[in-house]
């Protein structure tokens, strides 16, 4: 895959002399003007601009200023037919790399332009190196020590270090996606990017042109040639997110891209080989939509290559306490609030609690109660209302546990799930089926439950 370059000039011969002499090293973007120039620039992964100082009615300098603030801005080269010292200077104030002078030399221009991207490529992997650094200890944890997360955790350890597709499923909220960015942190891939793709956010025809890219004149609408996310990707990992959503057609070309490692930008005739990692998740049950019709059985298989399962949340209790406390940490440092733990009536509730959203819905929730808490601790009335409204005898079963134990007791998770279970073992008269409803989760799970606690 070639760096992508864009060369802004208000005369056509110069774009396109410019296109013909950096074409076979760069994909190469043009544009007239600071307007074109600025869309491009937003919807492009440029990473080199070439710009001319005077732009028909607009200004270079103008370009390299709003170019500077972008979240990814290139890196920038300004040429000119009005050199002097002080509009160089000026120029590389505002952020360009380099100054050349017109009439150009080629070869010249080559030759910045190729150092201007070492430059950005060694600044690129400095910068990814460090946010790994920073990042690690969030996107390598896999927080829990239920019998469901430590074989996740495994699942993960032992397929991160090789070439195998891996399809995630879970209900939403699990953390399939922080399970695609550990695995690609342990990959051996780090240093490259892991391009993310919400394939539900985008109509069947965007998600084509977004995944595969297009050429100029594709369709109506394609003024510019587009990069698609798979050679975005090259050297990487592509996360396909909520991958049940894509359409019959893009399924096909989806196929054909695992397949043989190549993709075709739309509007092309040749292929594009990528060495690309794909990691897809789903809420949906991709083995019921095969037995349907509405998703191929083939891309199903190289989909599948390794299954794992999220567990839901309400079926791995245990792990609430874990979550919360490492939210409550998270979400204390992030706000400056000096908070050292929940309260055992809140640990009660948040335990009592089913947990539809997952371990999403346990985040917001903690976030919520230390936004709200003024105190050292988080108690039952910081937390959401709707842990309360939803459940109301949630609070009640979790205050009267608390109360009809005697004593001073060490709040360890072993006492908070032998008192959540014995209270709705106690309240179902022990029902076991009713009570692994009222503590949302399976009676299979409860079973272990018992057989683990010794009750």
């Amino acid at each position: 895959m070639h760096p992508t370059l864009l060369i802004v000039d208000d005369e056509r011969a110069t774009r396109e002399g410019l296109r013909s002499a950096l074409e076979d090293d760069f994909d190469v973007y043009l544009a007239s003007n600071n307007t074109e120039a600025l869309f491009i620039l937003k919807n492009e992964p440029i990473e080199l601009l070439l710009t001319d100082l005077r732009l028909g009615g607009d200004s270079g300098m103008d370009l390299i200023d709003a170019a500077s603030k972008l979240s990814s801005p290139p890196t920038i080269l300004m040429m000119t037919a009005y050199g002097s010292v002080d509009t160089a200077v000026e120029a590389m104030r505002r952020g360009a790399f380099h100054f050349v002078t017109k009439p150009l030399n080629l070869d010249e221009v080559e030759m910045l332009l190729k150092r201007a991207l070492r430059s950005r490529n060694l600044e690129t992997e400095n910068v990814q190196l460090t946010q790994q650094v920073k990042k690690a200890s969030n996107l390598s944890r896999i927080i829990g020590k239920s019998p469901e997360i430590k074989h996740v955790s495994d699942l993960i350890e032992q397929v991160a270090p090789t070439r195998a597709t891996v399809l995630i499923e879970g209900e939403s909220g699990t953390g399939k996606e922080i399970v695609a960015h550990t695995i690609h942190h342990l990959s051996g891939r780090p240093a490259s990017k892991m391009v993310v793709v919400n394939c539900a956010a985008l109509s069947p025809q965007l998600l084509e042109s977004e995944l595969f890219g297009h050429e100029k004149g594709a369709f109506t609408g394609a003024s510019q040639k587009r990069i698609g996310r798979f050679e975005q990707a090259d050297g990487g990992t592509l996360f396909l997110d909520e991958i049940g959503e894509i359409d019959p057609a893009t399924q096909v070309k989806l196929l054909r891209a695992l397949s043989e490692r190549t993709i075709e930008r739309v509007g092309a005739n040749s292929p594009i080989k990528v060495d690309v990692r794909v990691i897809a998740a789903t809420n949906r049950k991709l083995r019921q939509m095969v037995e349907a019709g509405t998703f191929r059985e083939d891309l199903y298989f190289r989909l599948n290559v390794v299954s794992i399962q999220m567990p839901a949340l309400r079926d791995r209790p245990e792990d609430i306490v874990l979550l919360a406390n490492a939210f409550l940490k998270e979400f204390a440092e992030e706000n400056q609030r000096v908070l050292k733990a929940l309260t055992d009536q809140a640990l009660h509730l948040l335990i009592s609690y089913p947990w539809p959203g997952n371990v999403r819905e346990l985040r917001t929730a903690i976030e919520h109660g230390v936004v709200m808490s003024n105190d050292p601790q988080i108690d039952i009335r910081h937390l959401p209302a709707f842990l309360n409204s939803t459940h109301p005898a949630a609070e009640k079963k979790a205050c009267n546990t608390h109360n009809n134990l005697a004593g001073p007791v060490d709040f360890n998770l072993h006492t908070l799930e032998t008192a959540a279970i014995r209270g709705a073992l106690a309240q179902t008269q022990d029902n076991r089926s009713r009570a692994a409803e009222l503590l949302g989760i399976s009676r299979r799970t409860l079973q272990r439950k018992l057989k683990e606690l010794g009750l």
